[in-house]
């Protein structure tokens, strides 16, 4: 398993626009056979603040995430010119070998 972890910050006054993209790409992609969860979280006291959690089976479902037509365009396209991603870490499991 492989997890990702992501945080987003919306440009000041499109941070509801972001919030309704993220909905939209969460539902998309808990949809995926590789995805074994997908959280988008708001911060509790900046709302422009985003946290995505994510996990996926392995390498390759993580990159057929990365590939599919809704990340593509939510994450890649509509996101692009209303926020920005800050930070992305991928960590796997300690017994998960």
């Amino acid at each position: 398993m492989l997890v990702l972890a992501v945080n987003w910050l919306a440009h000041e006054r499109h941070e509801n626009e972001v919030a309704v993209i993220f909905a939209k790409l969460e539902a998309a992609s808990r949809q995926e056979p590789g995805c074994l969860m997908y959280v988008v979280h708001r911060h509790v006291d900046d709302p422009r603040r985003f946290f995505i959690y994510e996990q996926y089976r392995d390498a390759a479902a993580l990159e057929a995430h990365r590939n599919s037509p809704h990340f593509q365009e939510y994450a890649v396209k509509a996101l692009r010119n209303i926020g920005e991603r800050q930070q992305g870490d991928l960590y796997k499991p300690l017994s998960n070998d």
